[in-house]
């Protein structure tokens, strides 16, 4: 699925873009109920609000078929290849929870910042890949994105571990206040399967979700394979150490794999 020279233009300028009805509703389905086991389990590498709700989960491709054939999917690797112009590894593999009522804030940050200090990645050659499993609407946490911040390099961050229960390199009020004055806020929104792809150097955060209404998205980190990590400080199964590259599967691979699935309960 290679990009247009529209949608590239508005990545290299803006820092993101939208790919509306990227997967369809029946692929979609899969990947929630297979999200909802894997919240349930105990996992060490399932993390929860300080309510007790899940927040993420991190490395399902290693354990999980459905969430391996997502993250070889060439709708999500294609492009990025195009963009970057070499093969990519998995640098990071999460499921984002949002639950309804009890999903906390995501502080405003830089997703390489954080790449760059605690996993020694050499340059900005990853970004995040981000698959709507829920309808993401203006009320229920969406991402909010600083246009053009990409543009300002690496920020100067605090190493939050207050706020939540996941640790974070966020960025202080002056230097939000001044970016969004610069470049403003958009909060991309969209039907399950749609796709948001963003820069590396993009500031974002989310607002907590009070609605009854989750928002679980799936975020890929792909990296080019030759700016793999030189200096990992954190677990492997949060930043991957495996830089082969990725080799995608079938576009039907998770058709395929549905269709195993209700085969497989049908005859129990």
């Amino acid at each position: 699925m290679p990009l247009t020279a529209q949608q590239l233009q508005q990545f290299f300028e803006e820092g993101y873009f939208l790919l509306p009805d990227c997967f369809t509703e029946d692929e979609v389905v899969i990947l929630r109920d297979e999200a909802e086991a894997i919240y349930a389990t105990h996992r060490q590498e399932v993390w929860r609000e300080k309510t007790g709700a899940p927040r993420t989960a991190f490395a399902a491709h290693t354990y999980n078929e459905a969430f391996r054939l997502l993250g070889a999917h060439p709708r999500l690797i294609e492009p990025v290849e195009q963009v970057f112009g070499e093969k990519l590894y998995m640098h990071q593999f999460k499921i984002n929870a949002k639950a309804a009522f009890e999903g906390d804030v995501w502080q405003w940050h830089q997703d390489y910042g954080t790449w760059a200090r605690d996993d020694g990645m050499p340059e900005p050659r990853a970004m995040n890949i981000a698959v709507f499993m829920d309808e993401v609407m203006p009320i229920n946490g969406p991402l909010m994105l600083v246009p053009r911040s990409h543009r300002q390099g690496v920020l100067a961050a605090g190493h939050d571990r207050k706020t939540t229960s996941y640790p974070l390199w966020t960025l202080d009020k002056a230097t939000v206040t001044r970016l969004v004055d610069e470049g403003g806020i958009v909060a991309p929104t969209g039907k399950p399967g749609s796709v948001l792809m963003f820069h590396g150097n993009l500031v974002h955060g989310s607002a907590p979700n009070i609605t009854p209404y989750p928002r679980r998205i799936v975020y890929l980190t792909l990296c080019a394979v030759s700016n793999y990590i030189r200096a990992p400080t954190r677990p492997e199964w949060i930043a991957h150490r495996d830089f082969t590259p990725i080799e995608p599967v079938p576009d039907d691979a998770l058709l395929a794999y549905t269709g195993r699935v209700m085969r497989q309960v049908a005859a129990e």
